[in-house]
């Protein structure tokens, strides 16, 4: 896969202009509709002691067809790798409203092992995004430098971390008779349910569009003339 991402971008052709955008804008639209009609009807709902794997499909699908996209759609990466890292941050910087996690946990409607974690981690992606974005206006080639890329593989870490546990922990309360009280079961069900299946695939994809401009630039560099 690396040789791939690596040689990818070498083959670009300029980007494809507004057509992409608008065709990008009405797909994440249609998703959000889709992911509302399907949380209406309880589909993410998972029977009590099962995995969530109906929620699992929300949170990876988009993911996946992103990646393929990228891959197999010139016109599309082209369009991603042109976007503007500041734009990226900054969208990033919304991930601060995590520190609703830790209030709905406090309410008794999420479980602290859910809510610590996911909460926090967003909470410290979205205050250090305007940092970044900061840095990239002084320092432009701090978008190709090891603390960009740490930055956000720390991003996707939290995004993995708390669909994870929350996964794993709530389907283990609840084969251990444990699952009365605080639960992510509200995280399935609207409005909550549109964070895994919408805004952390979002999240998720903006770290992986920064981090292929990354190998783009590095790889220029690569082969730029001395």
């Amino acid at each position: 896969m690396s040789n791939a991402i690596s040689s990818h971008p070498e083959r670009m052709p300029a980007p494809s202009g507004p057509i992409t955008g608008i065709l990008v804008s009405i797909s994440v639209a249609v998703w959000l509709i889709v992911v509302s009609a399907l949380a209406s009807n309880h589909v993410f709902v998972a029977p009590s002691g099962s995995p969530p794997l109906a929620l699992l499909i929300g949170v990876l699908g988009p993911i996946a067809v992103f990646l393929a996209a990228f891959y197999f759609s010139r016109p599309f990466a082209s369009f991603v790798l042109s976007a503007d890292p500041k734009t990226l941050l900054g969208m990033q910087a919304w991930r601060f409203a995590g520190v609703a996690f830790l209030d709905l946990q406090v309410h008794g409607i999420l479980p602290g092992y859910f809510a610590w974690p996911a909460g926090f981690g967003d909470m410290a992606i979205g205050l250090t995004a305007p940092w970044l974005i900061g840095t990239l206006i002084r320092r432009p080639e701090f978008a190709t430098s090891r603390a960009f890329v740490v930055w956000n593989l720390l991003g996707l870490l939290d995004l993995v971390t708390a669909i994870g546990v929350g996964a794993i922990g709530s389907f283990l309360l609840a084969n251990a008779g444990g699952a009365a009280g605080a639960s992510t079961g509200p995280m399935a069900v609207m409005p909550l349910v549109l964070v895994p299946t919408f805004l952390v695939p979002i999240f998720a994809i903006l770290h992986l569009i920064a981090l292929f401009q990354v190998r783009r630039a590095r790889d220029a560099a690569k082969t730029a003339p001395a």
